[in-house]
């Protein structure tokens, strides 16, 4: 009997949202009580040994990954949220998209300047949306301990753009070539 990896538990659907992508959903590890449990005790195990203080996950899948890693660590959770979605007083960043631009934000009391910060979410692409949370993050004092992702593709260079803001990342599995 083979072992399953988190890796082994993600969807691929071709041309999709648009033809020639191959999108990697984890909505199939998300549903799978197995596979959900490993991705979070792995992300988990990635960072063992740092003070962390918060999670923050950005919009919208990494909220369910960042929501269980905050709950099994006892801590609290921060959204960061594409614009418009939050109810009080927020910071916004803009941020680039293969075709265009967009804009994510955090509530403005989200974070005590110097806590400790872990950033998760669920693929980690070009980076764009990554750093506009990074900056928001920043923006508001938080110190980034790392950022964690269940997928990296390595190829569209996200991992390069923030190692290269000096952060730590981490991810479960990779998908080369896309």
């Amino acid at each position: 009997m083979s072992t399953k990896t988190v890796r082994d538990y993600i969807r691929t659907i071709s041309d999709f949202p648009e033809p020639g992508i191959k999108f990697r959903d984890v909505t199939t590890l998300l549903a799978d009580p197995r596979g959900f449990r490993m991705c979070v005790d792995q992300l988990l195990h990635l960072f063992t040994g740092q003070k962390i203080e918060k999670v923050v996950a950005l919009d919208a899948r990494g909220f369910i990954l960042g929501g269980a890693i905050a709950h099994q660590l006892g801590l609290g959770f921060v959204p960061i949220r594409k614009k418009g979605k939050l109810p009080g007083p927020t910071l916004s960043q803009d941020y680039d998209l293969e075709y265009g631009s967009a804009v994510m934000e955090i509530h403005e009391d989200a974070l005590v300047a110097g806590e400790r910060v872990l950033l998760v979410d669920d693929l980690l692409a070009t980076g764009g949306t990554a750093e506009a949370g990074v900056k928001l993050i920043e923006r508001l004092g938080g110190d980034i301990v790392g950022c964690g992702f269940v997928i990296d593709l390595p190829d569209l260079g996200g991992r390069a753009r923030l190692e290269g803001l000096g952060l730590r990342v981490e991810a479960l599995c990779s998908f080369e070539g896309d």
